[in-house]
């Protein structure tokens, strides 16, 4: 067996682990791959020839407090494999970073298609694609429906001024990873601190739901929801409006933004926010104010990549052109909030 490795995973050590731990899971030499399109958590495909799993473990060098959490993905996924929300089942949690060189979990892989471009949705063909996005609003309604004591989740998070929290939260991850002048930011901030919506009855959030994060199986419905690094109790509508966020028809900035709403077929982003209030009973008046959130937060997060871009501690491709996303989704929030 080769000893090629992709950076942040060691299959050897890994092995030695999974023998340790789960004695019998993996049956010969394990190698693995990175799955590209990750911009935050390293998502790998590890296989011993015959099953395949997955690994995720958090970035390698910068890493902000409280972001990159594997015990709380590993929490979260497990809680929820019983409900009608759909998850990989979770396998095996490691938090010593002596294994890989920073904690990690194991999960099932789940096999299904994942649709960035509104060149890859197209494939599919108008009607497909209208019901592929309409289940995607439908299985956000379903996580929102989740009673989070229920499932033992009863304390993931603080639900009481969560989005005050929100916005302390990103603003301080941003102050970290800030190495430049970003005209806008606290503009974009201080309106969305004066313009606060009072939240409805908490629920189980996911952080970043869009259509990149879920597997689409082969009958059309999403086989699993990824990507909970960011999941806690708080505002549903805050999922809402970043979904809306990224599915509208507008071409996105760069990679940061999905431009899958330009998919022939793909509802309106109104068409989906209707669905969504149809469904859970919400009332959504207040969702410009959710959308200009989710650009302030997306602006974050890609100032965050684009400074360990800086510092060269990414890995894989496409990081290049992040630092210049950050004005553009910084001028969207403020014209959200003054359209809405």
């Amino acid at each position: 067996m080769s000893d090629e490795h992709p950076p942040g995973l060691a299959p050897q050590a890994l092995r030695r682990h999974l023998d340790a731990a789960r004695p019998g899971l993996a049956r010969g030499p394990l190698s693995a791959t990175l799955i590209e399109g990750g911009r935050s958590n390293l998502t790998y495909v590890v296989t011993d020839g015959t099953t395949r799993w997955v690994v995720r473990r958090p970035p390698l060098g910068h890493v902000l407090a409280t972001a990159h959490d594997m015990v709380r993905e590993f929490r979260v996924i497990s809680a929820l494999h019983e409900t009608s929300v759909p998850v990989p089942e979770a396998l095996l949690l490691c938090e010593d970073p002596e294994v890989l060189g920073a904690p990690f979990y194991v999960m099932e892989h789940v096999t299904g298609t994942c649709f960035r471009t509104a060149g890859q949705l197209g494939e599919i063909g108008p009607e497909r694609t209208r019901d592929v996005v309409d289940g995607l609003v439908d299985t956000l309604v379903e996580l929102h429906a989740v009673d989070p004591a229920s499932v033992g989740l009863a304390d993931f998070g603080r639900p009481e001024g969560y989005l005050e929290r929100q916005l302390r939260r990103w603003s301080k991850q941003l102050a970290a990873s800030r190495s430049r002048d970003l005209p806008g930011f606290d503009e974009l901030l201080d309106r969305l601190a004066k313009g606060l919506p009072a939240s409805p009855a908490p629920t189980v959030v996911h952080g970043d739901y869009k259509l990149d994060n879920v597997l689409i199986g082969a009958d059309d419905r999403i086989a699993a929801v990824l990507d909970w690094e960011m999941s806690t109790l708080g505002d549903p509508l805050s999922d809402l409006g970043l979904l809306a966020m990224y599915s509208a028809r507008e071409a996105g900035p760069g990679a940061a933004i999905s431009n899958t709403g330009q998919a022939p077929g793909h509802p309106a982003v109104a068409d989906m926010i209707e669905r969504y209030a149809a469904r859970s009973g919400r009332d959504v008046s207040s969702i410009a104010w959710y959308c200009a959130f989710a650009y302030f937060k997306l602006a974050v997060i890609a100032e965050g990549i684009h400074y360990r871009f800086t510092l060269g501690q990414t890995v894989g491709a496409g990081f290049a052109g992040i630092g210049a996303m950050v004005p553009l989704l910084i001028e969207r929030g403020l014209t959200t909030l003054q359209e809405g």
